[in-house]
């Protein structure tokens, strides 16, 4: 299934109508509900289905929802703020690495098992491959990701002009943003595996972007008002 395949496709065959699924999806991934609090909601308005369908779309639909949003995508700044916050999968604890620019828009982010090297450089080249080069990335003290983007340079694949900086007060913003982000993921109760979260993770993401404004929606067809009549026309594109 690509990207470009209209909405009528995306959910053919699917027991539940588009705008329920899409609802529960945009919900659960938007607000601080449990999969079994919009289960009770659903039933309120007469629709009865399990949590386990719930995340079971979650995981089916957010890839497919990131590359519809995708083209509609705004540029971010040349200023980038990188740091990585703690995520508990299945009992374990692993490592989210993000990135904003100044004014707080998301740059990209990974989900990843280890805090090393390999794993900053597979972040910094993901970030990279979606946006233009930076003009400065500013990092915490960890050396790992310093230790990243030097043989990143020395590789070629991050230009030597990129100019790098530590300094806590500038990345207050990107360690603020991650209160966004968990704050989302507490009432989930943890993940059970790390595919699963890495997911629903990106789903997140994807509606903080959203809220962030950084997807050119004025550009859709209709002139949509309401986050509804918005998802139905991007998804139909």
């Amino acid at each position: 299934m690509t990207a470009s395949e209209s909405a009528l496709h995306l959910f053919k065959g699917r027991h539940f109508d588009r705008e329920v699924i899409v609802l529960c999806v945009r919900w659960y991934l938007s607000y601080k509900l449990s999969s079994r609090d919009l289960v009770e909601m659903m039933s309120e308005r007469g629709i009865a289905l399990a949590h386990t369908t719930i995340l079971r779309w979650v995981q089916r639909y957010v890839p497919i929802f990131e590359k519809q949003w995708s083209q509609y995508a705004r540029p971010v700044g040349g200023s980038w703020r990188c740091d990585e916050t703690y995520i508990k999968v299945k009992g374990r604890w692993t490592y989210l690495y993000r990135a904003v620019d100044k004014q707080g828009r998301t740059v990209d982010f990974l989900l990843s098992e280890r805090r090393d090297v390999a794993a900053a450089k597979c972040f910094f080249g993901k970030a990279m491959s979606s946006h233009p080069r930076p003009r400065v990335i500013t990092l915490d003290a960890y050396a790992a990701s310093h230790r990243a983007i030097g043989e990143l340079k020395s590789a070629g694949t991050m230009s030597h002009r990129v100019r790098i900086r530590s300094n806590k007060y500038l990345n207050n913003v990107v360690e603020q943003d991650h209160r966004r982000i968990k704050y989302r993921i507490r009432p989930m109760l943890g993940f059970k595996r790390f595919a699963a979260a890495a997911i629903t993770i990106s789903g997140i993401e994807l509606v903080e972007k959203i809220r962030k404004h950084q997807f050119q929606t004025g550009r859709l067809t209709g002139s949509p008002k309401t986050a509804p009549q918005i998802w139905a026309a991007i998804l139909a594109t």
